[in-house]
């Protein structure tokens, strides 16, 4: 039978375990010849305490759906979160010294490429966010016992998104996330705003509602205490105000500036310092008996079919709607989805989701950073999150979603209101690079549905999808193309008008395609045959495909998009079959648009069928 430790040996145990990841720390990031070790040892008291006495998870499966979660967001940190694991035993501690190798998973920043990283981190400010969404998902999805601990840097509260998370945080009550600041002073350029200045960290965060603790950050002692208080503190979430020194047990360079992202050099510096921590540690055999996960289960329910869509050939429904009832469908389907928005829900139509599922939908108000990241963390514990808000507003959250890509996050994003089809609200709600930005993201889908029916059949596809997949939906009503038993794959397209004599393809979607399809009757008229397709999915692109219709039509293609030139869907067209030498002209919005009528916009900026018509005659 285990015999329970003396306080005074708990002590001990954990001041030697930080001993030993400031040690870690400093050979892992002085063989690498980069890395931040003082970040390392002034968190290294905080990160013993939670990962040997105060965190409840299974070592050896850091996956456990039950166990305490635990993100670090000051992610240049990373060599102390993986000299943690190290210390669990998860992996041989010889590892370490691989850190920022091309062959090592121990990269200079945490990535999910770690079993024991659940998000990207690095980008700072972010780490709070997914740890909303996690903390949401323990206490309101799975009802979990488990608890949500997030390790920020003093300097990136500085960021606007923290006190975004820190609202929504208040908000949902979130009574089990506990967020740390290892208030050490110094950034890296310069001291902090408030450098040691913990009465204001206080005055702060009380402010926004959390249950704030100003604690000695080197105390482990007074640290178990805190941790115990944010344990039992109920109906806000805890900020645990650490006031630590950077480089903390490293007295050459401790408390000292322009030491940031620093590795002490091989040979005399490093071998002081790690003589001077070896001789910090202090006698015990004992080894921490680290709290397992309590027994819990989520009672999943079944994933059943998707409801197919429902639409009449007389229809006229606008593809943002349909969406919305798409999602509503899914949501009957699958008890993973998770709905969020961003005070936009009667404008995304996520409201239908809302209303049928209001324990599954999370409004993140005018705060699209932590939807973002709140999605991410919702997806790193399993869930299927549909993010959705006005596109424009989407680029506010752009390094939440790069990170998320870097995650290979399952989140999915639907942006609405895109182009100058929107009409009267102007050029500060239109969506007008939102394909170009998705684009740019390694490993993301971009979709771009152009009637109800292909909206309903591609949010189904995108719940089946692993990874980030973004959705364009347009505010216009548009007809229905489709039948609802059509199909559509991720990485197709759909040709709508075609014939053995044509001379041009044109390549459209969404408010342009109808465009297209009604110059295609005037071109027929003129004599002029060409073809139409739907390009529903732009990312990935069927370049076969659209290669063979290119051969088909004598090498010209035109492509039309309510979307500024540079990165939309003529560029994904040209880089697909750019290489066989065939000849591609865009239509698409060239200069900053402004307010008026849908159809005097579509017009003007060269969109209409008119000016297709125009284009193919002067092309063809």
């Amino acid at each position: 039978m285990a015999v329970r430790m003396t306080e005074d040996t708990r002590l001990t145990v954990l001041h030697n375990k930080a001993t030993q990841l400031r040690i870690d720390s400093v050979l892992a990031t002085t063989e690498a010849g980069s890395g931040h070790p003082t970040s390392c040892a002034s968190a290294a008291d905080i990160v013993a305490t939670l990962f040997f006495s105060i965190m409840r998870y299974d070592p050896k499966n850091p996956k456990h759906p039950a166990n305490d979660r635990f993100i670090l967001s000051k992610g240049h940190a990373a060599p102390l979160l993986y000299a943690a694991w190290a210390e669990t035993g998860l992996f041989d501690r010889k590892e370490l010294l691989r850190l920022r190798t091309l062959g090592s998973d121990l990269e200079g920043h945490p990535t999910p490429r770690l079993s024991f990283v659940d998000v990207a981190t690095g980008s700072l400010g972010q780490g709070l966010s997914a740890g909303i969404g996690m903390a949401l998902n323990a206490k309101r999805l799975d009802r979990s016992p488990a608890r949500i601990y997030v390790l920020m840097g003093d300097g990136e509260s500085a960021e606007g998104s923290v006190w975004e998370a820190a609202e929504i945080g208040r908000h949902y009550a979130l009574d089990n996330l506990c967020a740390i600041i290892d208030v050490n002073r110094l950034g890296q350029s310069d001291p902090t705003m408030l450098q040691h200045d913990m009465e204001a960290y206080r005055a702060r965060w009380s402010g926004f509602g959390w249950h704030a603790i100003v604690v000695d950050g080197h105390d482990i002692a007074k640290l178990l205490a805190a941790f115990e208080e944010a344990a039992f503190t109920k109906g806000k979430p805890t900020i645990i105000l650490a006031r630590t020194l950077k480089g903390k047990g490293l007295p050459a360079i401790e408390d000292q500036p322009d030491w940031h992202g620093k590795p002490l050099k091989k040979g005399e510096q490093t071998d002081k310092a790690i003589e001077t921590l070896t001789r910090q540690f202090r006698q015990s055999a004992a080894q921490p008996d680290i709290q397992r996960p309590e027994a819990w289960t989520n009672g999943k329910k079944p994933v059943k079919p998707m409801a197919a869509p429902n639409y009449k050939p007389t229809d006229s429904v606008a593809t943002r709607e349909a969406f919305g009832t798409a999602l509503a469908a899914l949501g009957e389907a699958n008890p993973l989805v998770v709905g969020l928005d961003a005070d936009v829900k009667n404008s995304t139509f996520t409201d239908k989701f809302g209303k049928q599922f209001p324990d599954r939908f999370f409004e993140n108000f005018i705060a699209e950073q932590n939807m973002v990241g709140a999605s991410a963390g919702l997806a790193a514990c399993g869930k299927i999150p549909f993010a959705a808000t006005f596109a424009c507003f989407l680029t506010r959250a752009y390094d939440f979603i790069r990170m998320a890509s870097i995650s290979h996050n399952n989140i999915k994003l639907m942006g609405s209101h895109v182009g100058v089809s929107i009409g009267e609200d102007g050029p500060s709600q239109m969506g007008l690079e939102d394909i170009a930005m998705m684009s740019a993201q390694p490993g993301m889908v971009v979709l771009y549905p152009s009637d109800a029916v292909c909206t309903h059949r591609l949010v189904e596809l995108m719940a089946a999808h692993s990874g980030p997949v973004y959705l364009r939906t347009g505010r216009p009503k548009a007809p229905i193309l489709y039948t609802n038993e059509e199909t559509f794959t991720i990485g197709g397209f759909k040709v709508l008008r075609q014939s053995a004599s044509d001379r041009l393809t044109i390549v459209a979607a969404g408010v342009t395609l109808f465009e297209a399809l009604k110059a295609y009757d005037q071109l027929q008229t003129a004599g002029i045959a060409v073809r139409i397709i739907d390009l529903y999915s732009i990312v990935p692109i069927d370049r076969a495909g659209l290669i063979e219709h290119a051969r088909a039509t004598q090498g010209r293609i035109l492509t039309v998009e309510d979307h500024y030139a540079h990165g939309g869907l003529g560029d994904a067209v040209l880089s697909a079959v750019g290489e066989e030498g065939f000849r591609v002209h865009k239509i698409a919005v060239r200069e900053i648009p402004h307010s008026g009528k849908p159809d005097e916009l579509i017009d003007r900026y060269g969109l209409s069928a008119r000016a297709i018509v125009e284009t193919v005659k002067r092309i063809a």
